[in-house]
């Protein structure tokens, strides 16, 4: 199973997209499973369901962060920052490009936008997906069905494994 399809799995579980992204590089990052579940645990719905960053551009952020960020206090910290922000740039590039957003509910009205046009009588269920409420919708079959999230987060990290394998080679 590739990285994708096991951030894919992960979500498809009950993770937040975020959790979901980064259980899917536990064997990189060495964390355990329950510190990375808390760990991205509020990066869900872009950021605690607020629809800002997409919890899978957090979660692909978090383990490029674990794996290749810099030291503050280190005497080239300006610029391994400088190196660094350019990479995440780049990852935020590439997910934008393939996905035209890293706002949560940009990608998600999106989505909303082509379930409209399938069929007029989803309005509610849109409405209720775009919500900003705290309390999270139940997880479906139904759901999955509807949401962009399992493919978000399949993209997100596929795409950062080819980055790494990029950064990694010789």
């Amino acid at each position: 199973m590739n990285r994708g399809e096991l951030a894919k799995e992960y979500f498809t579980r009950g993770c937040n997209c975020s959790q979901a992204v980064l259980l899917a590089f536990s064997d990189r990052t060495g964390l355990d499973e329950s510190v990375a579940m808390r760990l991205a645990a509020p990066f869900g719905g872009g950021m605690g369901r607020m629809r800002e960053v997409c919890g899978a551009v957090s979660g692909m952020l978090t383990v490029f962060g674990i794996l290749y960020g810099y030291d503050a206090f280190a005497p080239t910290a300006s610029a391994d920052k400088a190196t660094h922000y350019a990479r995440v740039q780049e990852l935020c590039r590439r997910f934008r490009e393939g996905n035209g957003s890293i706002v949560c509910r940009e990608l998600l009205a999106s989505h909303a936008a082509r379930l409209q046009a399938e069929k007029a009588a989803r309005d509610a269920q849109i409405d209720a997906m775009l919500s900003d409420a705290s309390t999270p919708t139940p997880r479906s079959a139904d759901y999955y069905r509807k949401r962009p999230c399992p493919e978000l987060v399949a993209y997100a990290a596929d795409l950062l494994d080819a980055y790494l394998a990029e950064l990694d080679a010789p």
